[in-house]
């Protein structure tokens, strides 16, 4: 193949040398049946010429060809490099977005689960504290002049729930020995469950300071509230000594 190159090329020179020379041997007979004078240097286009088309002589056809392709297929290469890279970027850009709106719709069902949990919880509550509220309205409860504490006690097991009674009378045993009217000299608390101030049972009844079913429906309201039951309250009693 290397001989086979030279060959061509010096083939090519030589039809180029040729060619210039025949050229410039037409050019002088021309100038001399016209009459003008050559001028001196006249053939250096010519000899330029004939150089440069050995010099792309030396070039062959087949590798010209060849290195067009490489420059062709390599601009090929760079542009799917990048839109592979676009297409990459673009999907990445499309997953961050999903996940983003999947991470919304997640945290909202969760908020509404928990808000549903927690309203559910509620309803549950408040349906166990009136579960233990009072088994009888105190105004149930006919009115006497005077109780005894058999009598105040009775009220009580018809008021309270049976399983929350003895701690209810737990309390009710330390505080003021079942008498509706004690009285603490020192603080001012009054009644069975020695609210303070007395006053405060006026909530359950106008009647708190004479009649013990007022004063037990608001002793079992002020412990289902603070502390869900009077088994509550009698646990916060037994590590304080007050409620």
């Amino acid at each position: 193949m290397l001989e086979g190159n030279r060959v061509s090329r010096i083939s090519v020179r030589g039809f180029a040398v040729a060619s210039a020379t025949a050229v410039t041997t037409v050019g002088a007979v021309v100038g001399v049946a016209a009459g003008g004078e050559q001028q001196q240097g006249s053939s250096d286009p010519i000899e330029a010429t004939a150089a440069d088309a050995t010099l792309l002589a030396d070039i062959p056809a087949g590798q010209q060809a060849v290195a067009q392709g490489a420059s062709l297929a390599q601009q090929a290469d760079v542009q799917s490099t990048a839109a592979d890279a676009e297409a990459k970027k673009s999907a990445e850009e499309a997953a961050r977005k999903q996940a983003a709106k999947d991470a919304k719709v997640k945290k909202a069902a969760a908020d509404k689960a928990a808000a549903e949990k927690l309203a559910k919880e509620r309803e549950e509550k408040k349906q166990d504290v009136a579960s233990r509220s009072a088994a009888r309205d105190a105004g149930d409860i006919p009115k006497q002049a005077s109780y005894t504490i058999a009598e105040t006690k009775a009220i009580a097991r018809q008021m309270i729930p049976g399983e929350q009674f003895q701690c209810f009378s737990n309390i009710v045993d330390h505080e003021s020995g079942w008498n509706y009217q004690a009285t603490n000299a020192s603080s001012g608390a009054y009644g069975l469950v020695q609210a303070l101030p007395g006053s405060k049972m006026s909530s359950a009844g106008a009647d708190w300071q004479t009649n013990p079913a007022t004063q037990i429906k608001w002793g079992l309201n002020y412990m289902n509230e603070r502390y869900d039951s009077p088994c509550g309250a009698w646990s916060f009693w037994q590590a304080n000594s007050w409620y």
